[in-house]
This record gives C-alpha cells, structure tokens and sequence, in this order.
C-alpha cells in the first residue's frame, strides 16, 4: 500500500513508514532519547529529501517530549527556571539555524551539510559513548566501584549575570545555559533533530546538572525549540509532510511503550553501549553514502526546491 506524499513530491510505503516509525519508538522507549538522529538519517535512507526529512521528523519529537516531560514533572525532575534559560537560548539559536537552512538550501548545500554534520556528530557522540559504556562494563565485572566528581569548576563558571538554580543546586551564569541552548538550537534546525543526545552531556558535564533533573530538563527545553522549528520551517522553507509526520507519529506511539518495558530489563551501560553501536552504524552508513560512486553522475535540482 502506497500513499503520496505532497511535499516530498514521491510515493512511499505505509508499512514501510509506519514500521520505521515503530522501530524508532521501540529504540527511543529503550534509551530514553527523542530519535530524531535514527529517524532523518532512515529517512534519507529511503529516498526522502533530506531538507524534508529534518523539517517533518521534529513533529515526532515534540510528542515523544511532551509524553517525557509530563512523566519527569510527577516524579519532580524538572528544574523550568534552568529550562526557560536553556529554551531561551533553544529559540534564539534554532531561529538562526532555520535562517541558516533556507540559505544554504538557495544555494543547493543542504544535502551535503546535513549529511556532513551527522557524520561528523554521531561519529563523535558514538565513540565517547562506546568508550565510557566499555569502561564501565569492565569495571562492573571488575567489581570495581567509581566514584568521582561530575563536573570540574573551570572559567566558565565564572562568567557574569550569576543565578541560582535551586532545583538543580547550582549556582551559575545564565550565560552558559544560554549558549548550549543556542548551539544546540542551531543544530537542532539543521539537522532535524531535538538535540538530547548533544544537550545532555553538557548539562552534566558543563552546568554540573544532577542527572536524575537532566533527563526532564533537557526534554522541557526540547519541546519548544522543535516546535519552533517545526512552524518556522514549514512557514519559510515548506519542508514539513504532514502525512508522513502523522505515519510516524503512529507507528512511534505504538513502539515507544514496548521499548519502555523491553529497556527496564538492562543495565545503564548496556544500554549506552546498544546506543553508541547504533549511532555508529547509522554514522557508518551516512559515510559510505557520502563517498561512494553514485550510480548517476548528474541530477536536476532547481533553485528554492528540496
């Protein structure tokens, strides 16, 4: 069965979709991330434009955050005033990316800047993630315990207009918050993605942040910045499907609650070290798209179109 998809301008597979968005569901149950780096790159994968495929897939990431985020609210783990911060920082950068996405796509780059970035990020964040889940599965069947300092006190947080985040129990710049928020922003209009994967460690490692406050914190802050992304790309640069958003909004509903119950049966870094495997195929994949031999030498693109 085979629907249309208006904007994309190509005939698609339901099962196909819905079965993807399943996938990515039961892997976002599993690790607790939004999926949106999984999903764009599939996306692609099957032949949809990459300028549509980061513009459509932040619709599934603002319902899998606000499923999130109302979860972390009834255990008391969001901290809104860092939020508000961060999401200050999320509107401003995320405006600027999709600025930054309308002219590169006029100038016919988006694909390969898209494809550059997810390369070069997923393979970063897969290494750092296998290399410290390795770690400590060794450690574990060591029986070795560490314990250590989250984050080290450096100039960072010495910069000015100082605020105290009571939940989080940090007293630091709103500067810092504000420039993650920003960069991930940015990355988050480019490549279609709500940005948890990059945002979490550096709240951890550079705000110093309680893990347990991250995980609703960082998804609060997810919410808003996808949706604006998802309104300005569809306003400015018309790269939003509704019919695919809404195949895999499905199909992502249906996976997410059974990787929530597959996942509870493995430890953290097993966990870590499944995601960073994945991230890094994934990673593999785009690289080997970027320099093998095409099988047409030309194609026809015209100027403003996906």
């Amino acid at each position: 069965m085979h629907v249309y998809l208006p904007i994309a301008e190509m005939s698609v597979n339901v099962i196909l979709i819905l079965g993807m968005g399943w996938v990515v569901g039961f892997l976002s149950g599993i690790f607790g991330v939004g999926g949106g780096f999984l999903m764009t790159p599939l996306l692609i994968f099957i032949g949809i434009p990459p300028a549509v495929a980061v513009g459509t897939q932040a619709n599934q990431i603002v319902a899998a955050s606000v499923s999130g985020v109302i979860a972390q609210w009834r255990r008391k783990n969001v901290d809104f005033k860092m939020g508000a911060v961060l999401l200050a920082g999320g509107l401003f950068g995320s405006t600027i990316g999709v600025w930054v996405f309308s002219w590169l796509q006029t100038l016919g780059q988006i694909d390969l800047i898209i494809s550059l970035l997810y390369v070069f990020l997923l393979g970063i964040v897969g290494l750092l993630m296998l290399q410290e889940s390795l770690r400590a599965i060794v450690r574990r069947r060591r029986g070795v315990a560490r314990r250590g300092k989250l984050h080290e006190h450096n100039w960072l947080h010495g910069l000015p207009l100082k605020m105290r985040f009571r939940q989080s129990k940090l007293y630091i710049s709103a500067l810092l918050p504000f420039a993650i928020g920003a960069v991930v922003g940015i990355l988050s209009a480019i490549m279609g993605v709500g940005g948890s994967f990059m945002l979490m460690p550096a709240m951890i490692y550079l705000l110093g942040m309680p893990t347990a406050i991250v995980v609703g914190t960082s998804l609060f802050q997810v919410i808003f910045v996808t949706a604006n992304v998802t309104f300005l790309q569809a306003y400015q640069n018309q790269t939003v499907d509704v019919f695919l958003a809404l195949l895999l909004l499905a199909g992502g509903v249906l996976g997410a609650q059974t990787g929530a119950r597959f996942g509870a049966a493995l430890r953290g870094e097993q966990l870590r070290a499944l995601l960073a495997l994945l991230v890094l195929v994934v990673c593999g994949k785009l690289l080997f798209d970027l320099v093998a031999v095409p099988g047409d030498f030309y194609s026809l693109q015209f100027p403003g179109r996906p």
